[in-house]
């Protein structure tokens, strides 16, 4: 689970039910500066490739220190994009003549979010307006050391205190993906919103979107194999532009001969389909429709639709 979801009595019932439950959680940042002192003296194990642990067992419990090289390359790179973002909005701000009440710093401090506490901010009084003497901000060199410090760090605590420290990161990397899961489900998959108003069409628009999310796992799972580099996204934007294109042509009769052809790959998507192995069935065989007089309408001559 991760850090504010599951309760100290929640994970107390778990460590001491019937048929005990084993878990490993997220602990706030909070809990972290606590315990800095009684990790300071002990040593860092190597759990995997750029990963290292050192590990503090408690009362039934296991506290575990994680310090991903990964992880604090990608928290360092987040924080100065905001904080450069939100440096030029202040000198913006205090460049504008504004009064007082016209200085509004919510949105900066939202596109900020952690990085907003780096800075310190002093705002005019009142009676004062709004003036590069009036209105200044600095960093908090302090503050961002410690930022720094902390960068790729994360506490976690189990009670699988006899668990390999790889294998306790491992069980841990999983949240990432399935929190990977509802993101490529509402996002490119668009299981929401749902408009349906019935239980059962709900269901059923869950159960299509899981079973898109299945087929997108295996077409990863093929890349990975061969065509490393590739993601699912990118590989179906490539084949988006195949597509199967019925073609009306009228008869002498007053028949309608259909023929129904899939547009030819481009190279780039020939390449692609020769690197996955998949081949494109056979054009499918011509259709004749009834006379128009038959049917009392007449067909349309040319229909696109997607492949």
């Amino acid at each position: 689970m991760d850090r504010g979801i599951p309760t100290e009595e929640v994970l107390e019932a778990m460590r001491h039910s019937a048929t005990p439950v084993s878990y490993l959680v997220g602990t706030p940042r909070g809990r972290l500066h606590k315990m800095e002192q009684a990790f300071a003296d002990l040593p860092w194990e190597k759990a995997r490739e750029s990963v290292e642990v050192k590990l503090l067992p408690q009362t039934g419990e296991l506290y575990i220190l994680a310090r991903s090289t990964g992880r604090m390359a990608k928290e360092r790179s987040i924080r100065k994009r905001r904080l450069k973002h939100l440096w030029r909005r202040l000198a913006e701000l205090q460049r504008q003549r504004l009064t007082r009440d016209e200085l509004l710093l919510g949105a900066a401090k939202t596109q900020a979010s952690a990085a907003y506490r780096l800075v310190e901010i002093r705002l005019p009084s009142r009676s004062e307006p709004v003036r590069p003497e009036t209105f200044t901000y600095a960093l908090r060199k302090d503050k961002l050391r410690e930022a720094r410090r902390r960068e790729g760090h994360y506490l976690l605590r189990s009670n699988l205190c006899g668990e390999n420290p790889a294998v306790l990161w491992q069980y841990y990397i999983q949240l990432t993906q399935i929190e990977q899961v509802f993101k490529t489900l509402k996002g490119d998959l668009s299981i929401r919103p749902i408009y349906h108003q019935k239980d059962s069409r709900m269901e059923a628009h869950i159960f299509v979107a899981f079973q898109a999310y299945c087929l997108q796992v295996t077409l990863q799972q093929r890349l990975k194999a061969l065509a490393p580099g590739l993601t699912p996204r990118e590989v179906l934007m490539k084949l988006a532009g195949l597509q199967m294109v019925d073609v009306h042509l009228p008869t002498t009769d007053g028949r309608t001969l259909i023929l129904s052809r899939y547009t030819q790959p481009n190279q780039d998507q020939a390449l692609l389909l020769k690197q996955l192995s998949l081949t494109l069935p056979d054009q499918p065989v011509p259709r004749i429709t009834p006379s128009v007089s038959a049917t009392g309408s007449k067909p349309r001559r040319f229909v696109v639709k997607t492949f």
